[in-house]
């Protein structure tokens, strides 16, 4: 083929420098799609030439560095790479079809896309729960990491309130949460510190004798460290993120009792919603 022994010519220019690496594996690429059908190439389907032909470049682009002009020409070295190549590419795609329809066929079952669509129970109606404005506003501040500014919206209008004093107690008790994570962020720091100022103690008391005044004041120091390690823990693990009843008190000026026996009421009624609920299923 004339385009193919054009690849010499190319490969000349290639070496003189006439040609950049790039402008000539652009040149095989294009010579190479024309003359799909010299090397019967998915019987001249040109999508399925063109991925091969992009899946060959990597090993174009270093058959190019390892080309020698010894024995056979650059074209011939070019089609015996290609016609190796092809079969290659051929048993990885079909390697790839396999693999994948055994993958979906074992998802089938568990899609259950055969299944008919099942029936559902009839809807039984829900016993509704009213709640006093007040109550909304507690369980609303106790829940104030999630609400979002269109909910806020719509729960003042439900308790007769303005969203900006609304949204006001809520960036307020977000900006103690804040606080409170910095809180924690100095909180470990200093376990951190704490626990090897305790290995360090341990180190030291190794290398002390027993029997000498020193390794009891290292014994009295690694105790005292370890019982500080341990309440700082205590004191880590205790620290809430989700907002206190003082706080909730604080910030709509009642008392904290108030707010807890609210509370109370609130999850007593939902108490016995759910008992009511689970004798209707039975029933």
């Amino acid at each position: 083929m004339q385009e193919l022994s054009s690849l010499n010519s190319l490969f000349k220019q290639y070496a003189k420098g006439i040609l950049d690496k790039r402008e000539f594996e652009g040149l095989i690429f294009k010579i190479l799609l024309k003359n799909s059908a010299y090397f019967y190439l998915f019987e001249g389907d040109e999508e399925e030439t063109i991925d091969y032909l992009c899946w060959l470049y990597p090993r174009l682009s270093q058959a190019i560095k390892n080309y020698k002009e010894t024995g056979a020409s650059f074209a011939a070295y070019i089609s015996a790479l290609v016609r190796c190549s092809v079969r290659e590419y051929i048993s990885r795609q079909a390697n790839h079809y396999i693999t994948e329809y055994a993958a979906w066929t074992a998802q089938a079952v568990d899609m259950e896309v055969r299944n008919s669509e099942p029936e559902y129970p009839e809807k039984r109606p829900e016993p509704k729960i009213i709640l006093n404005p007040r109550q909304i506003l507690l369980l609303l501040l106790k829940s104030y990491y999630f609400v979002s500014d269109d909910f806020l919206e719509r729960i003042a209008l439900s308790i007769g309130m303005e969203k900006e004093k609304l949204k006001k107690m809520i960036e307020d008790i977000r900006k103690q949460r804040v606080q409170r994570e910095e809180d924690i962020r100095i909180l470990k720091e200093r376990i951190h510190c704490q626990f090897y100022r305790c290995i360090a103690f341990e180190k030291r008391l190794c290398a002390v004798a027993q029997d000498s005044s020193h390794y009891e004041k290292m014994t009295a120091r690694l105790e005292r460290a370890r019982i500080r390690l341990a309440t700082m823990r205590k004191r880590l693990a205790g620290i809430r993120m989700d907002a206190t009843n003082q706080q909730i008190a604080e910030i709509l000026g009642i008392s904290k009792g108030t707010v807890a026996s609210g509370l109370f009421a609130l999850r007593t009624r939902l108490k016995i919603n759910e008992e009511a609920d689970a004798n209707i299923t039975k029933n």
